[in-house]
């Protein structure tokens, strides 16, 4: 019996002795070795889409910002001709078909880039937009300004450099198990009660604090984000030649895109009508970013392979970008919004200093008279005729 057992030769085993001589051997070649194989799995998956996805992402923010300050240019020179339309101009038209450009621009590239990497680089707009309205509308520029496009540069340039160099190969199949994962559900769950919660002190309570409504423009941007990036990534399989339209999660998450979108719009207008521009806009960016941020990382699992220093790096290239936004936003010329209590005057009011805005005392008798009497005026001459 003895000559039907194979020796450990013939079985090719190395016991653990063996195993750890053999390593501490050759300690160097060995740890050499795995670096170069993380390395190269790491990095083998670092495609020039994924440098394409920046640049087409770059390029959409900056015809973003053009067509606004084309479309602000518009609405100056039809002010100065007079009481005409805005959507009389044609070069408002330009300026809105650049923004849709841009905006389609902005989409496609989530699928060739992590949505935690497009996200942040939406700051380039505010810095675009910042330099072309000092070259073509004599804006100034301020040294806040000046250092706040420093910073939102710099941490641009480190989120670049740090992100996650990888980007998911989205297909209709994996967009359906990430859907129906339990961290997905838990966190879409968290989302929908914490969006109701807010809707609820909004609407019901009256509570109209800018940060309520950015958080709800927040939380409806993650849900834009994830099924931007899935109708972006199966939209370019298809093109590539793996139909992915046939499947019905890509119309599940286009009708989650396009509701969340319009809400988020919604929100957003709201908030320009309740708040100086000054305040949505920083606010909005750092609450959009971190929310893409967010979502990126819980649905596609873009930081599962990242190191740490890289999470800490690119954490903090998010925080230089917040404060260069914050700090080139916070000097941009304010909307100038009337109060409706008051009566607009152009000529001198005699016993009163202030002569632009006159405001009706409430508590005298004749306050309402001359609305009576304009109504009074208006039934007798419906008598007469």
């Amino acid at each position: 019996m003895a000559n039907f057992l194979p020796s450990l030769g013939d079985l090719n085993v190395t016991t653990p002795l063996a195993h750890r001589a053999q390593i501490q051997e050759h300690p160097l070649q060995k740890a050499d070795a795995f670096i170069q194989k993380s390395a190269h799995r790491r990095h083998a998956h670092i495609p020039i889409t994924y440098l394409v996805g920046i640049i087409i992402s770059i390029c959409g923010n900056v015809l973003i910002s053009i067509s606004l300050n084309i479309q602000k240019y518009a609405h100056v020179r039809l002010s100065q001709q007079g009481a005409k339309p805005y959507y009389t101009s044609v070069l408002w038209w330009f300026g809105l078909v650049l923004m849709g450009v841009g905006e389609l621009g902005n989409f496609a590239a989530y699928g060739f880039a992590p949505a935690s990497l497009i996200a942040p680089l939406g700051c380039v707009s505010v810095i675009a937009s910042a330099l072309i309205s000092v070259i073509f509308l004599k804006e100034t520029l301020c040294v806040s300004e000046i250092v706040g496009g420093t910073l939102a540069i710099t941490g641009t340039y480190i989120l670049v450099m740090f992100a996650p160099h990888t980007s998911t190969h989205i297909t209709a199949q994996l967009i359906q198990f990430y859907f129906m994962s339990w961290h997905f559900l838990l966190y879409l769950m968290i989302e929908v009660i914490s969006f109701c919660i807010l809707l609820f002190v909004y609407k019901k309570r009256n509570k109209k604090h800018i940060v309520i409504v950015m958080l709800m423009v927040a939380l409806l941007a993650s849900l834009t984000v994830i099924s931007v990036k899935a109708v972006s990534g199966m939209i370019a399989e298809s093109i590539q030649g793996h139909l992915q339209l046939i499947y019905p999660i890509f119309y599940v998450m286009l009708v989650i895109m396009v509701v969340s979108c319009a809400f988020q719009i919604k929100f957003l207008n709201q908030a320009m009508k309740m708040f100086d521009a000054t305040e949505v806009v920083p606010i909005n960016f750092v609450f959009f970013t971190a929310s893409a941020i967010v979502a990126g990382i819980i649905f596609y699992q873009e930081f599962e392979d990242l190191e740490l220093l890289n999470i800490f790096m690119f954490i903090f290239g998010c925080l230089l970008s917040f404060l260069g936004v914050f700090l080139i936003a916070r000097n941009r010329p304010k909307a100038k919004n009337q109060d409706s209590d008051f009566i607009a005057m152009d000529t001198m009011v005699p016993g009163r200093r202030r002569t632009d805005r006159v405001q009706p005392d409430s508590k005298t008798e004749t306050y309402g008279s001359l609305a009576d009497k304009f109504m009074c005026n208006r039934g007798g001459q419906t008598e007469d005729s």
